[in-house]
């Protein structure tokens, strides 16, 4: 797709760590991009955008203010990444709900009888939960693979399959993205690849869990350009696509590829902390999938994405 064509593009969720990468590389390519920013948004955050974006007023859980922002951008292209509960398992329920499933639906009513060419809906690999797991043992899976195991990838799981909905009866030109565990400079520093590089880089112990954990981690740059192909691959409306690099690395194997890249004095303390109930042992993207259907592939390997990770940090530090 020709971004410098001045091609019109609405974020959700700009403010967020995803949205403002994409936000950022969409306006160096020329789009001209619409950040749907929530009212009651730090100011601080909302500076983080930049200045050539045009910003209007969306909160997914008003119908009339989606509606006003949608008629205001008038897209060619729309990006649904506003969400709660990304990196806060323990969501209520009842707000995942009005948000994450709400949201999209306000949206896709708005976006319904438009001139659109593609709607990116933003999911999560734990819609899957431990589907990945009960192939492999041979258990029956639940429909389409998805198993979530807490209130935000159940919410996700209902917001597409709302997309599919209004794609099959519609005709909107949807496609979901699962990014899969995402990482990169600017991550909210509670999550675990920047709490751990804080706490390799002042010499702390780290306590965590015994990392067995298997994780598909991906670069958030890489996400990034996952998500624009999904918006150019021609054929795929309806389907729903991994974003991830194909390959499983443990909690712990991560953490300690971050102790050696800084040389951390500190301790990793596998085994401090408990796992978290119903907790999913192995996640990992189907990336050959996604490369056959749009011809995207991660290319930033984890010790690499570290490496620019932990640069940056200590950048930010001094």
């Amino acid at each position: 797709m020709d971004w410098a064509g001045k091609r019109r593009v609405l974020i959700t969720g700009a403010t967020g760590f995803i949205g403002r990468y994409l936000t950022q590389r969409l306006v160096e390519d020329g789009a001209e991009v619409w950040t749907g920013v929530y009212p009651g948004e730090s100011l601080e955050r909302a500076a983080d955008l930049p200045p050539q974006a045009e910003h209007v007023s969306l909160d997914v859980q008003d119908a009339q203010s989606v509606r006003r922002a949608v008629e205001g951008a008038a897209p060619d292209v729309v990006f649904h990444l506003a969400a709660v509960g990304v990196t806060d398992p323990g969501v209520n329920p009842t707000l995942a709900l009005a948000v994450n499933v709400g949201g999209t639906v306000h949206l896709l009513e708005a976006l319904r009888g438009r001139d659109i060419r593609r709607v990116v809906l933003v999911g999560t690999c734990h819609e899957y939960g431990a589907s990945q797991q009960l192939a492999t043992s041979g258990q029956q899976l639940v429909v389409e693979g998805l198993d979530p195991f807490n209130a935000y990838a159940a919410s996700k799981v209902a917001a597409w399959a709302f997309g599919r909905m209004y794609w099959r009866a519609l005709g909107l030109p949807i496609v979901t993205v699962r990014p899969f565990q995402v990482y990169g400079p600017g991550q909210p520093a509670h999550t675990l690849i920047p709490s751990a590089i804080r706490a390799a880089l002042t010499g702390e112990n780290f306590p965590m869990t015994p990392g067995e954990q298997e994780r598909d981690f991906i670069y958030v740059e890489d996400v990034v350009e996952g998500m624009l192909a999904a918006t150019k691959a021609p054929g795929i409306e309806g389907l729903s696509l991994d974003l991830g690099t194909g390959q499983a690395h443990t909690i712990r194997e991560a953490v300690e590829h971050i102790w050696t890249i800084t040389e951390a004095r500190g301790r990793i303390l596998a085994g401090a902390l408990p796992y978290r109930p119903g907790e999913v042992m192995h996640l990992a993207a189907d990336a050959g999938r996604t490369a056959r259907l749009t011809g995207w592939r991660a290319r930033v390997g984890l010790k690499e994405g570290l490496k620019r990770t932990i640069a940056k940090m200590q950048r930010n530090s001094r």
